[in-house]
């Protein structure tokens, strides 16, 4: 009896990523062989068909991956390819075919679809490539179904003739199997999930704008497969979908579901188009447990003009209203999108859009940069635009018509100081006050970017302690008159953040003798005025525990409590404490 082995392969950005197309079509070839078996009554000496998964990082040597595969000796090899892993792809297909030259190669995923035939031609080792959506095309490639007849695909004939078939139909989103029924494949990897698929928007950078194909997974299976997830205390679940709330009545039915059904532990991030939002909507995530669900919201600019040119239908107007409406309650991380290099959109411009954005507040603002996908609609417009990107993977821009190069490479600055500074989260109070010190927001991000060029810090790796003493020095030079109350709101930032036990050099002297912290800490446990829940603690635990500190220019103390912390910031409970506790203290404020 013969098995024919066929591994599906995967090459992630990350350890923790996992790639759910490949989980798909492995659950749906194995129904389609399962019911091709029963209906034939097949023999155990006729040919079986293994289908397994080799998942791998772009981080892995090539080598790694190359003797693993090699090692697995399939008699049929399938990548899936995207913008981050297709040059590795690439490569490894060109080895294995030396060393597995009787195994068929097929390709699929975005960035094989939509030029399928040059592909084949760069690529003489790939046997085809399956376009769009895969499940169904798959599954009639391993049941042995005729390629001449086959739509989905384009392939290599026996003569070497690379023969294009039609685009495969979509298929109904209801037969894509549950994969997640055995955990043990993605313990410690993040859970991604699709409740449709398609979009019913047209913006000219993604994707998804091709295919105006939109589907929803039947509404009562959603909330059998999320209620699966909650049981077993995942701790976070990745919706893909394209725009979640799309749909009022699916949106809200998931969410009414996940708030109803909750115990505390399950997080669900939802992609979301915020001016979408109706007033239940927002009353709904309102009303839900700090940290149940968070929101990415693709703002991408705020210009009229670039957002009419790119086709999208945002109004951002309403997208403020609804990220402020949102945020109210505190109880809800929102991740908003930018994109440089829209068409129409100059510097100056994209310092509006910036500003307009983080005026929002967002937990995090994600700088991102034009990517130049294959298919889309801002492909066939890069001379219109004199858009230049790169050649490689992921393609990214270099400059247009409104945006040069030293444009770009100042916003690439920009990005990485809020990346740094803002989406971190540990220099919150600190960004906050220095924020009025300059015209805008923008403007702050980019002296720090000079800063860090002029010194050279940009070539350099730095540890988190390091970050704060940068910043330190760059205020001392900017606003040398408020130099000391910037450290102390750094000091106060680091320890929202970390329960230290060696004092960070930037933070200086500590300004409470032994004496001081000793008189606190006796008091506190008789009175348990600002820990009342540490009653089963002795003095040293709760000392451990906690951290307090003595803010001589903000005229402060403050305990920092690390057993409570906040569920979206992950920052520590603060008491303010009455200094009549420290005696020296209040003489010295005389």
């Amino acid at each position: 009896m013969e098995t024919k082995k066929i591994l599906l392969t995967a090459i992630n950005a990350k350890y923790i990523h996992s790639n759910l197309a490949v989980y798909s079509l492995r659950a749906y070839a194995n129904e389609c062989l399962e019911r091709k078996n029963a209906g034939e009554n097949k023999e155990d000496d006729e040919e079986k068909v293994k289908i397994d998964i080799a998942e791998y990082t772009i981080n892995q040597q090539t080598d790694e991956i190359l003797m693993d595969i090699y090692r697995r000796h399939p008699d049929m090899l399938c990548f899936s390819c995207y913008i981050w892993n297709i040059q590795y792809v690439r490569e490894i297909v060109r080895e294995v075919a030396k060393i597995l030259p009787d195994a068929g190669i097929w390709l699929g995923g975005p960035e094989v679809s939509y030029d399928a035939v040059r592909v084949l031609e760069e690529l003489p080792e790939v046997t085809g490539v399956m376009k769009g959506e895969g499940e169904e095309t798959f599954a009639r490639l391993v049941l042995g179904e005729c390629k001449q007849e086959m739509t989905g695909i384009t392939f290599r004939d026996e003569e070497g003739r690379i023969i294009e078939r039609p685009w495969r139909e979509v298929m109904d989103l209801n037969k894509v199997p549950f994969i997640y029924q055995d955990m043990t494949d993605f313990a410690n990897k993040i859970i991604y999930y699709e409740s449709s698929r398609g979009c019913p928007f047209s913006c000219s950078y993604c994707l998804s704008s091709v295919d105006k194909k939109l589907r929803f997974r039947d509404v009562e299976l959603v909330k059998k497969e999320l209620q699966f997830f909650i049981d077993r205390e995942v701790p976070q679940v990745k919706f893909v979908d394209r725009t979640f709330n799309c749909s009022h009545t699916h949106a809200m039915e998931i969410w009414k579901y996940i708030t109803e059904h909750d115990r505390g532990i399950t997080n669900f991030h939802f992609e979301i188009s915020a001016d979408l939002l109706n007033e239940e909507e927002i009353a709904m995530i309102q009303s839900m447990r700090p940290g149940l669900i968070q929101l990415e919201i693709g703002v991408q600019s705020t210009c009229p003009e670039t957002i009419r040119e790119i086709r999208r239908t945002m109004k951002f107007g309403k997208v403020a209203e609804a990220v402020r409406s949102v945020g109210k309650n505190g109880n809800v991380h929102q991740h908003l999108d930018l994109i440089a290099g829209l068409p129409y959109e100059n510097l100056k411009r994209f310092e509006e859009s910036f500003n307009d954005v983080y005026a929002l507040k967002p937990e995090q603002l994600q700088l991102g940069f034009l990517k130049v996908l294959k298919g889309s609609f801002m492909e066939q417009n890069q001379e219109a635009y004199g858009l230049i990107c790169k050649d490689t993977p992921p393609y990214e821009v270099l400059c247009t018509k409104w945006l040069s190069y030293d444009d770009v490479l100042c916003l690439k600055g920009v990005e990485e100081m809020v990346e740094i500074y803002y989406n971190s989260g540990q220099f919150s109070r600190t960004i906050r006050k220095l924020e009025e010190e300059f015209s805008s927001a923008f403007g702050m991000y980019r002296e720090l970017a000079e800063y860090y060029t002029v010194c050279g810090l940009h070539k350099v790796s730095h540890a988190r302690a390091s970050r704060y003493e940068i910043l330190l020095e760059f205020i001392q030079k900017k606003k040398p008159e408020n130099a000391e109350i910037y450290r102390e709101l750094l000091i106060y930032d680091y320890y929202l953040r970390e329960n230290a036990k060696t004092r960070p050099e930037f933070a200086g002297e500590y300004q409470l003798s032994r004496e001081e912290v000793r008189l606190f800490y006796e008091e506190e446990a008789e009175s348990r005025r600002y820990l009342p829940d540490y009653g089963k603690y002795d003095r040293n635990q709760v000392r451990r525990m906690t951290h307090l500190e003595y803010f001589p220019h903000l005229e402060e103390m403050i305990l920092f409590d690390y057993a409570v912390r906040n569920p979206l910031t992950k920052e520590a409970r603060t008491a303010k404490v009455d200094t009549r506790y420290c005696k020296s203290i209040i003489n010295s404020l005389k």
